[in-house]
């Protein structure tokens, strides 16, 4: 306890306990300090909804060019080669991203539904059939595998193996503030595995995003075998990861706002609003840092050019300041006249990816309502995974009901099935 009688304001990203329950953090670190210091791990963070949105927004004195996350092996010049764009300030961003663009279109992700929808129902009907499985292991760390695997061209045999490797470039040990040396090994098995996908595709091409990303051009201008890798790398990692998470964090937080998951179990129609709300109460992407290339200030604080800051999204979609009773898990919340949520990101790093995330999971849990009558988890079994930016489940065991087998949807109205 300090001299207040408060315990002083700690706050770690690679802190176990922050994993478990950010929120009451991200409360005192708005209210107390929003432009927060930590000079052990030498960075700042800001909280508040109307900072991260603004930072977001202000690419001249916050850079990308040394990565989006704190960990050492990943903050750097060289942090392009793995993250993409993410990792790059205009006009290098713009036309990286913009050569992205040609062919990760909206056209083609939308194309993709049909197929999204077929392999949803197939993961599914395989993992509800015994009534208890692992929603994590067996249902949503396959899905968006499949789904970005045959975006881009990955042969079924091959998806579970690059799943693992995704896993393993995500986890932290407790107390480690640095990539374990196990997912710098998986990193460049990811690489080598793409690289090698990709001189297939130079030998024969195919109708596949790969190929597509091969062949965009923008006046005589391509994207290079790395920049096509790295691109392929981020989709693996950030937008299969993170749509796992997204689609575990809805089950587990419907579950527990029984009144809540009621809406779409009556009425899948819902749905978008289930994912919207899971994605503002409990976003998979918590944090994205930068580092600042000029001096500015914020709430009387200074922070010095060369800096390290983090934006802490999970805070600001909390921000009482933006969004009515933050803490309250709402489907009916009144969008229109709320501000745009800040789990995509604002401004020129908006998420290129956000639709095909939302596309995921509105499809999947669609399937989920129509598929289950209702459920239960078992959270003395559930899991959280430990990420410095990442919050969401490696485990989250369920017992189902089938719909169609005379149950009734009782879980989904808080009774057990």
């Amino acid at each position: 306890m300090n001299a207040t009688g408060y315990a002083p304001l700690l706050f770690s990203p690679y802190d176990y306990r922050i994993h478990e329950d950010p929120y009451p953090t991200y409360a005192r670190l708005r209210d107390e300090a929003p432009v927060y210091r930590n000079e052990e791990l030498d960075f700042w963070a800001l909280s508040r909804y109307q900072d991260v949105a603004a930072a977001f927004r202000d690419s001249k004195r916050l850079s990308s060019a040394n990565g989006v996350s704190l960990d050492p092996s990943a903050w750097g010049p060289h942090a392009h080669k793995t993250m993409s764009f993410l990792a790059l300030d205009d006009p290098r961003h713009a036309r990286l991203r913009s050569l992205v663009s040609r062919g990760f279109t909206l056209r083609r992700v939308s194309q993709l539904e049909p197929r999204i929808r077929q392999l949803a129902r197939q993961h599914l009907t395989r993992a509800a059939g015994p009534r208890e499985f692992d929603f994590v292991a067996d249902f949503a760390g396959k899905f968006p595998m499949d789904v970005i695997s045959e975006l881009v061209g990955v042969p079924e045999a091959d998806r579970d193996h690059l799943r693992a490797l995704a896993d393993t470039v995500m986890h932290r040990d407790d107390n480690l503030f640095d990539v374990p040396q196990a997912a710098m090994e998986a990193s460049l098995h990811l690489v080598g595995y793409y690289a090698g996908m990709l001189a297939e595709r130079r030998r024969q091409p195919t109708g596949d995003l790969t190929t597509a990303l091969m062949n965009a051009d923008i006046d005589g201008d391509r994207l290079t075998d790395d920049e096509i890798i790295g691109f392929l790398f981020l989709m693996v990692v950030a937008g299969n990861e993170t749509t796992t998470k997204l689609l575990a964090n809805a089950v587990y937080w419907g579950w527990r706002h029984p009144d809540q998951l009621a809406k779409p179990f009556a009425d899948p129609g819902r749905v978008p609003d289930w994912v919207e709300e899971t994605l503002r109460y409990d976003t998979s992407s918590q944090m994205i840092a930068r580092s600042v290339a000029a001096e500015f200030s914020a709430h009387g604080v200074t922070v010095p050019a060369g800096a390290r800051i983090l934006l802490l999204l999970g805070a600001a979609n909390r921000d009482p300041r933006a969004f009515p009773e933050p803490d309250v898990y709402d489907l009916d919340r009144q969008r229109d006249v709320t501000p745009q949520i800040a789990s995509f990101g604002f401004g020129p790093h908006f998420c290129l990816g956000a639709h095909l995330a939302r596309l995921e999971a509105r499809v999947a849990l669609t399937e989920f309502v129509t598929h289950v009558a209702g459920y239960e988890i078992d959270a003395g079994q559930a899991r959280r995974v430990h990420s410095s930016n990442v919050r969401g489940f490696t485990s989250l065991p369920v017992r189902v009901v089938l719909a169609g087998r005379g149950q009734g949807r009782c879980a989904a109205a808080g009774e057990s099935p």
